[in-house]
């Protein structure tokens, strides 16, 4: 069966009319009755009884009417959803994000995202650094926001900015005013960073491991809003992200910027190489790349 000779004899059928079903489907009568013939030949039988005053359905054209109806309605709603799909006037998009960047960047620009495509869904998993690579390898979201990956293999990387972690510290520290502070001023308090396997610990590790010194952790937690508050009440101090201080400051501490050495990663997006994005995926991914490809704001 085709659309178009369900459309023919629900025509038909409704009307019990050739002619104002030809006018309805602006169908010529040999076309018509050649969509009724093409649908009869592949039912195996006559649906409609035609004689010169009247049409009516034979049984089986009885049977088959209601589920026309009901082919024919699932067809042209599933016409309309895939339109609104491709048009963005409905969709679902899955974006995973590393905490730090989905709790302090994303929402400015979701809020984008959500005035230009209001009948669009974005879910957010808020994931560390890892999960983000391997929900983006398993397919479970279409974008992850990440660091750059140290082997691109399965993913492509979509750069958006440069992050330079930046020293956060109590506010009534010593430290609070200096103008820029250095790793041994700061491992010289309490030292308070993420749990493991967060990308934040262990960039951290790397970095003054290459410079023969440990991490001396005094405190660790789970949620950087955690850290944030155990540096702002005086527990001690920490290294962060800098897409993080507006936080870190919201909740009391300050942040300085940090050098000898710096730690510099690149933020992006991670895609599943050779996966063909939805429109909707595509148009985030659009507007993370014109709202946030900017250098992160400076302390």
């Amino acid at each position: 069966m085709t659309v178009k000779q369900l459309r023919a004899f629900q025509a038909v059928a409704q009307t019990l009319s050739f002619t104002q079903a030809c006018e309805h489907l602006h169908l010529s009568q040999p076309a018509l009755s050649l969509a009724i013939k093409g649908l009869e030949q592949t039912l195996g039988g006559p649906l409609l009884i035609r004689s010169t005053r009247s049409v009516r359905l034979t049984p089986e054209g009885e049977t088959l009417l209601p589920l026309a109806k009901r082919l024919l309605a699932d067809w042209d709603n599933t016409e309309e959803l895939l339109r609104q799909r491709f048009t963005l006037q409905l969709g679902r998009v899955a974006v995973a994000a590393m905490p730090s960047f989905a709790c302090n960047r994303l929402p400015p620009a979701l809020r984008v995202f959500r005035e230009r495509f209001p009948r669009v869904n974005v879910t957010v998993h808020d994931v560390i650094n890892e999960q983000v690579i391997d929900m983006v390898h398993q397919r479970q979201v279409e974008l992850g926001v990440a660091f750059e990956p140290q082997s691109h293999e399965g993913t492509d990387f979509l750069p958006l900015f440069e992050d330079v972690f930046v020293a956060v510290v109590p506010p009534d520290s010593p430290l609070a005013d200096a103008e820029r502070i250095d790793w041994h001023a700061l491992l010289a308090h309490d030292f308070i960073t993420l749990q493991r396997p967060s990308m934040v610990r262990i960039l951290l590790e790397r970095t003054l491991a290459r410079r023969g010194t440990e991490l001396p952790v005094a405190f660790e937690s789970h949620q950087l809003a955690t850290v944030g508050r155990m540096v702002a009440s005086g527990l001690g101090v920490s290294a962060v992200p800098a897409l993080c201080q507006e936080q870190m400051q919201e909740l009391g501490a300050r942040c300085r910027p940090l050098h000898d050495p710096p730690i510099q990663r690149t933020v992006g997006i991670v895609v599943s190489a050779g996966q063909e994005l939805s429109v909707a995926a595509r148009a985030l991914c659009e507007v993370l790349q014109k709202t946030l490809a900017i250098a992160p704001p400076r302390t």
